[in-house]
C-alpha cells in the first residue's frame, strides 16, 4: 500500500514536497508531475482544516504520490483523525524524548502496538472490505510513523526516541533546530553538522530511517547528508516554489525593458 515505505526498505531516495496554502488536488497533481515521492499536509504551519487535508489525502494514492500529514500537536486526537482522514503517514513535531515519541506510537498504531480507536474501512485502504484484523495488521505494517527531532534536547535523546519501536524515521527539522541552537539559518555551523551526525548514528543503531527537512537550495549539503545515510529530504512548499518561479519570471521580464 504505501509505496513511499516500500522504497525507503529497498533503500531509495524519497522526495516529499510540503502543502500549506493550496487546496486542490492540482498541487498533488504538480508534485506528480515534477517527480516526488510523497507530499505532506502541514497542518503545524498553515491554515489548513483536516476536512481540506483528507481531500488531498484520499486522492494522492491514485496520482502516484505517497500522503503524509504534519500534525499540530501530539494530541490523540490529532494523531488519530489524521490517519482516519486518508494520511497513510505522520510527521510528528517537536518529539523530545522516548516517552514522547511512545506516546505518538500509541496514538497512531491499533492495538497491540498502540490504542488507536478502530475505524474499519478508511480512505487509507480505499475503504476496502477487509476482515478488521487484517485492516489493523495492514494499517500497523504500512502506516509510515516520523517522529521530528527539532531541540538540542532531541538530539540529545536522538538514540533513545530511535529506539522506540514503532517509529520509522527521525526527520531532523533543521531550521527548527537551527533556531533553538540560536544559529537561525547557519546551516553550515559545526554544530549542526555534530547534530545531523549523531542522529544519523542513533538512525544506523537502530535501524530507523533518517529524515532530513530544511535544506533546500544547497546541493551540496543535500549530498553530504545523503552520505550521512539520509534516504527521505524535504524539498520546498507550494508557496515557495510558487514564489521562487514568479520572482524568476518577473526578473527576465524586467530586463526586457527598454
Amino acid at each position: 500500500m504505501n509505496a513511499t515505505k516500500r522504497k525507503l526498505a529497498e533503500g531509495k531516495l524519497v522526495l516529499c514536497m510540503s502543502i500549506r496554502q493550496a487546496r486542490s488536488l492540482d498541487v498533488v497533481m504538480v508534485a506528480a508531475a515534477s517527480g516526488f515521492d510523497c507530499m505532506y499536509v502541514d497542518l503545524e504551519h498553515s491554515p489548513l482544516s483536516l476536512e481540506t487535508a483528507s481531500l488531498l489525502c484520499t486522492g494522492s494514492p491514485a496520482l502516484g504520490i505517497t500522503p503524509l500529514v504534519r500534525v499540530p500537536s501530539h494530541a490523540h486526537d490529532a494523531i488519530s483523525r489524521a490517519l482516519d482522514g486518508g494520511a497513510q503517514g505522520l510527521l510528528v513535531p517537536h518529539v523530545n524524548s522516548a516517552d514522547e515519541a511512545r506516546a505518538v506510537v500509541r496514538a497512531a498504531r491499533f492495538p497491540p502496538v498502540g490504542k488507536r480507536s478502530v475505524m474499519g474501512p478508511s480512505p487509507a485502504l480505499a475503504y476496502r472490505g477487509m476482515p478488521l484484523a487484517e485492516i489493523n495488521d495492514t494499517l500497523n505494517r504500512d502506516t509510515l510513523m516520523i517522529v521530528m527531532i527539532e531541540t538540542p534536547e532531541a538530539v540529545e535523546r536522538a538514540d533513545e526516541i530511535a529506539a522506540v519501536d514503532g517509529v520509522d524515521m527521525l526527520l531532523i527539522g533543521s531550521n527548527d533546530l537551527c533556531t533553538e541552537m540560536g544559529i537561525p539559518g547557519q546551516l553550515r555551523d559545526p554544530r549542526l553538522r555534530q547534530a545531523y551526525e549523531r542522529v544519523a548514528a542513533a538512525c544506523r543503531a537502530h535501524g530507523r530511517h533518517l529524515g532530513v527537512g530544511g535544506v533546500r537550495g544547497d546541493p551540496e549539503l543535500q549530498r553530504e547528508l545523503l552520505a550521512l545515510g539520509s534516504r527521505f529530504i524535504i524539498g520546498g512548499s507550494d508557496m515557495s516554489y510558487l514564489a521562487a518561479a514568479t520572482a524568476a519570471d518577473v526578473r527576465t521580464l524586467r530586463t526586457l525593458a527598454p
